[in-house]
């Protein structure tokens, strides 16, 4: 063999092994930074990502999209000032991401309001729900969370399901005019949230059909249902036109999948497979903590949205 031709052989097989490494890297690295979105939409929400992202929530918004997620969750997003509202909004549209949900309303932890059929405490929610429309205009959200608060202990669930559904009705009649879904969320007794009225997905769907509204639909929180009733799949399946956005969280612990009991990718499988184009809200903490914490929840997402 000539010389040239053996130099020109050998540097191609010395170099092979690192240009196969390098592609294997660079794709692993496009997969990780998202140039791939998830084939189910999941929102994060602020200070998930900030030890990668920094405290400015626009970085941690471009962060969220460059690791393939394409929607934000926000619940605080009512109490931030106008100025950062129309920041963030205006840096959601340019990626292209949507907005999730943001509570609408005080929550009565402690005490009745809906439940009690007052009337006082009913026009306040309608008001809260009025003054909600505006904020979810200005940052493009279309869903936002009802929680119907605490049960009334002087009176009978029959009679308080049905001061939830006037004062729902009321509420519902002001958002359909602008295409707006509030969620009502069912919240477990048994670990964050006793006393509260809505525990169960049955129960939520018994009520959306009597508010019979496009307006008013169910929140399926994956974690809170998991300790409350279990048996989620069916659940899904039997109240599922009601369904219009869902949460997410491990149990127990309430952090990331993979972290838990639950066996997210065929939650998730299943969810895809019947045709679920909305939101699926991150509401859950980290398992670990510093950067490499937040990465983790980033891997977890990809192995359970393997499909």
């Amino acid at each position: 063999m000539k010389r040239r031709s053996f130099i020109k052989k050998s540097i191609a097989v010395a170099s092979a092994p690192f240009i196969t490494s390098g592609l294997l890297a660079r794709t692993t690295w496009e997969k990780s930074m998202g140039k791939k979105p998830f084939n189910l939409n999941y929102a994060p929400h602020f200070g998930m990502f900030k030890h990668n992202a920094g405290d400015d929530p626009i970085d941690q918004l471009q962060f969220m999209y460059d690791h393939g997620f394409r929607s934000l969750e926000d619940n605080g997003m009512k109490s931030r000032s106008k100025s950062d509202q129309n920041k963030i909004s205006k840096k959601m549209s340019r990626l292209g991401m949507d907005m999730g949900v943001f509570v609408a309303h005080k929550i009565y932890w402690r005490e009745p309001n809906l439940t009690s059929g007052d009337k006082e405490l009913h026009d306040e929610f309608v008001q809260n729900v009025k003054d909600s429309i505006e904020i979810a205009k200005r940052v493009n959200a279309r869903w936002m969370t009802v929680v119907p608060g605490h049960v009334d202990l002087k009176k009978e669930m029959a009679y308080q399901t049905a001061n939830v559904v006037e004062v729902l009705r009321r509420a519902s009649n002001l958002l359909e005019p602008h295409g707006l879904i509030m969620v009502l969320e069912p919240l477990n007794w048994w670990t964050n949230h006793a006393g509260q009225f809505l525990t169960e997905i049955p129960q939520a769907y018994e009520i959306c059909r009597a508010v019979d509204s496009p307006s008013c639909k169910i929140l399926f929180d994956i974690y809170h249902q998991q300790i409350s009733e279990g048996n989620l799949l069916p659940n899904m399946d039997k109240s599922w036109n009601e369904i219009a956005y869902f949460q997410i969280g491990d149990n127990p612990g309430r952090k990331e999948p993979t972290t838990g009991e639950i066996n997210y990718l065929n939650v998730f499988k299943h969810i895809h497979s019947k045709g679920f184009k909305g939101i699926m809200g991150m509401e859950h903490g980290n398992s670990k903590s510093g950067k490499a914490g937040e990465m983790a929840v980033i891997e977890a997402y990809r192995k359970v949205d393997n499909f």
